[in-house]
């Protein structure tokens, strides 16, 4: 699970650049409100700065060969899940949406008490699972975006073609706030934490045992 979890971060974050590589050429989406737009994805400050412009081709290249390397990823992740049975852990119960607020509350300060958790908490349970259901969903509306002919099917699946383009754009904008979130949590909860990530195992300091001090006659009575 760790090698996927791993391997996954440079496969998406290739996946996001040559995305918007892509998206430069026919950047359609805004924010509109009563004929106002307050903000456009996005502005030509934001492809400067990156050097994204003219480099459709280039862009195009890079996702079509990564995505295999994402859905191979994914699916190993998701057999190996199921088969070790560690979707028991992952998998959000009814409690979890409850739990998963007082859990904010705590991370936010307002409440002092974190509910009780084994592996995961009942945030992390709701998260995890959704970036799974997220990696199906950028995976299928980007197949139906890449060959809307050859994949008609799923095109119609999606609702259309412009459909399935904005649901793969916020999929992706869903991976980024849950990048940002999640490197958040991971420098609060710290090092020791970040480090049982990568190894597998946490160093926990052990108290020192205190010898006995042999009991007088005096303490006995």
């Amino acid at each position: 699970m760790r090698w996927t979890h791993w391997i996954n971060f440079p496969i998406l974050t290739v996946m996001i650049w040559s995305g918007l590589l892509i998206y430069w050429a026919s950047d359609t989406y805004k924010i509109t409100l009563f004929g106002h737009t307050f903000y456009r994805f996005f502005p030509q400050g934001f492809y400067k700065f990156f050097n994204i412009p003219h480099r459709l081709s280039e862009g195009m290249a890079f996702h079509f060969l990564f995505m295999w390397f994402f859905a191979v990823n994914g699916l190993l992740y998701v057999i190996y899940t199921i088969v070790s049975g560690s979707w028991r852990e992952l998998v959000p119960q009814k409690k979890s949406f409850k739990e998963a607020w007082q859990v904010l509350l705590h991370d936010l300060h307002i409440r002092k008490m974190a509910p009780p958790q084994n592996k995961y908490n009942a945030a992390q349970r709701i998260a995890y699972t959704a970036i799974i259901i997220m990696g199906f969903g950028s995976l299928i509306t980007g197949l139906a975006i890449y060959k809307p002919v050859q994949f008609g099917w799923l095109t119609w699946l999606c609702g259309s073609y412009h459909t399935a383009r904005i649901i793969h754009f916020v999929l992706t904008i869903g991976y980024v706030i849950f990048f940002v979130i999640h490197v958040i949590q991971v420098a609060l909860a710290g090092w020791n934490n970040f480090r049982s990530v990568i190894s597998g195992f946490e160093i926990i300091d052990k108290p020192e045992k205190t010898s006995a001090k042999p009991m007088s006659n005096a303490d006995s009575k």
